[in-house]
């Protein structure tokens, strides 16, 4: 679908009528001309341009692999209700104007899109921020300039939302601190960190490297765009969206200082995004970490520390990243944290659910999918015993879903007769009235519905997966 410029146009009344419920409109969405100097609270002032950040980033190549990126990804709309398939049509018409916009300070970025995600703990939700596709292409092509620069900068004890690292690279060195003997540690939750960032002690930090001045406008005024949450505009004159393809580089830039901070002081850590455990060799030394780690945190940084989740505890006692840990034979393992297996046992319900109208084939299809993924996830952990128990658990449901499909007695009759069953037993099992769940873990129905045929018929199992990715 092809957008003209005079759908740009709409789109920018659109915009604004969202805007006009703010009083300051102006004072919010100050422009930052090329010539001026960027200051926040008079006190943050950043050199202009002495870099040509800003030229990289509009380069044609860059905005193309932003947009494939942007493509790729795929995701809902923001509030100004273009979709990613509309996205291409609409720069064609538009992108020499939006580019001419962001060179000369006048671009505004459109207010997000509140999304509010359930977490783990009940009646607690992640508010994500939900920019329009346009701005996502923007935003992944500072991200795309950014990156190689401040990645020079990070600590190789930071693992989220990095090239080349993840949960398990993570986990990992966890391993190799608690196997040198740093058993006690400070989990550190930090309170809604995505929702409190100071934003001048953000742009602060950003200013010390990047010297382009329009590039730190930018940044700022993609924080300042506010919040459309149920018809609503909200100021966000505190924190930063989480959801936009700029987010994540620039949580990492701000946690950076804690990662520094630590490392001056000498201790041994690990972070993935905000979630970061420090290690101590003793208890004492770990709460004496911990509160003089919170003074700076708070007094410096500007975030707010959960004191309530925020714990020192032996590594046999915590959570991270979904894992425990426990040490045999000196050596420190991991094991899949209680949670995590209650949330896994959520999911196989919902994709077992004998009332989501779903085809056989479709429903071996999702559980393929969500098996592997959580495999490729958790195949650090040992679990061998644990799978086996699941598996039968899970072969018990699908079988479940088949004999409440077969419904009428006539067609169990037929399908346990297809299936290989001896005919002495048939008519009984086919009248059995105990009830579906009780019925399709009969001895008869499990020898019918075998595990060689539900493999046959494309389901999957966990113990399959975990053996072939095992490491332990």
């Amino acid at each position: 679908m092809n957008v003209t410029k005079d759908g740009f146009k709409n789109r920018q009344l659109h915009r604004e009528d969202y805007l006009q419920t703010v009083s300051a409109e102006q004072k919010e969405y100050a422009e930052v001309f090329a010539h001026q100097r960027i200051a926040e609270n008079n006190d943050i002032i950043t050199d202009f341009q002495t870099d040509n950040l800003m030229e990289q980033i509009l380069h044609k190549d860059n905005l193309n692999k932003a947009f494939k990126k942007v493509k790729s990804n795929k995701g809902a709309g923001g509030i100004d209700g273009m979709s990613v398939d509309e996205l291409l049509g609409f720069l064609r018409d538009n992108q020499r104007q939006l580019i001419q916009q962001i060179k000369d300070g006048k671009y505004k970025p459109t207010p997000v899109r509140r999304v509010e995600i359930p977490k783990e703990t009940k009646g607690e939700f992640r508010k994500l921020g939900v920019p329009t596709v346009v701005d996502r292409v923007f935003q992944q092509a500072i991200t795309q300039v950014l990156s190689p620069i401040f990645e020079k900068q990070f600590s190789g004890n930071s693992f989220g939302f990095r090239p080349n690292r993840g949960a398990h690279d993570a986990l990992k060195q966890c391993q190799t601190n608690v196997n040198d003997g740093y058993v006690y540690v400070v989990d550190m939750d930090l309170e809604k960190f995505f929702d409190t960032v100071c934003q001048s002690k953000l742009i602060e930090v950003l200013s010390r490297t990047v010297k382009d001045g329009r590039v730190i406008s930018l940044i700022h005024k993609y924080l300042n765009a506010g919040v459309i949450s149920k018809g609503m505009f909200e100021k966000t004159e505190v924190g930063m969206p989480q959801g936009g393809p700029l987010s994540p580089l620039l949580s990492n830039i701000m946690l950076n200082e804690l990662d520094k901070e630590l490392e001056n002081r000498g201790h041994r850590f690990v972070r993935y995004a905000d979630d970061c455990m420090i290690f101590c060799k003793s208890k004492k030394s770990a709460e004496r970490t911990l509160n003089n780690i919170v003074s700076y945190i708070e007094g410096k940084l500007f975030l707010k520390v959960n004191h309530s989740k925020t714990c020192v505890a032996h590594i046999s006692k915590v959570k991270y990243l979904g894992y425990s840990f426990y040490r045999y034979k000196g050596k420190c393992r991991f094991r899949i944290h209680p949670k995590s297996v209650v949330k896994m046992k959520n999911k196989i319900r919902e994709l077992t659910d004998r009332h989501n109208g779903w085809g056989n084939e479709y429903r071996a299809l999702k559980l393929t999918q969500f098996i592997r993924g959580w495999i490729n996830y958790f195949g650090l952990a040992d679990m061998n015993k644990m799978l086996v128990e699941i598996d039968k658990w899970l072969r018990h449901r699908i079988r479940a879903i088949y004999w409440k499909q077969w419904k009428k007695t006539k067609t169990k009759y037929r399908k346990l007769k297809e299936l290989g069953m001896n005919e002495a037993f048939i008519k009984w099992h086919a009248n059995m009235r105990q009830g579906i769940w009780n019925c399709s873990n009969n001895r008869m129905v499990q020898f019918a519905l075998n595990n060689e045929k539900l493999r046959e018929w494309g389901y999957p199992t966990f113990s399959e997966f975990y053996l072939k990715i095992c490491e332990n």
